[in-house]
């Protein structure tokens, strides 16, 4: 069994206001889950995308503003939403401090396909794959 010290696991900028912390993903060996947490300033967060598998959005600190397909939702701490495969989602900080969110795909390796076609599609794949 391994043990995952996500205290030694790094920050790196998704985009400008936006810092991830890779948890779980085929980068440490995970088959089947990719799970993040981003830190998102104020009015910041994901763009419109769409995965191929199930994620679930779990807020942990602060207030988002979820888009999922043509829905709106507010969600808080403690709340979350399950964004079903192929779904066009997104989200953003509509609170006064750092937006906190956990998010975890059915998929060990981050695959997204954004409206925004300069956005960059994110891998995590293992050197070795």
């Amino acid at each position: 069994m391994a043990i995952l010290d996500h205290n030694t696991q790094p920050l790196e900028k998704w985009r400008d206001g936006v810092m991830t912390q890779m948890r779980v993903s085929a980068l440490v060996e995970g088959r089947q889950l990719c799970i993040f947490d981003q830190f998102c300033e104020q009015g910041l967060g994901a763009p419109m995308h769409l995965h191929a598998v199930e994620e679930v959005l779990e807020v942990f600190e602060g207030t988002a503003e979820i888009y999922l397909r043509n829905e709106t939702m507010i969600v808080t701490a403690n709340q979350s939403v399950l964004v079903p495969a192929g779904a066009r989602h997104g989200f953003k900080n509509v609170g006064t401090g750092i937006l906190h969110v956990r998010a975890t795909l059915a998929a060990a390796i981050f695959e997204a396909s954004y409206d925004d076609r300069n956005e960059l599609s994110r891998r995590y794949v293992p050197d070795n794959a």
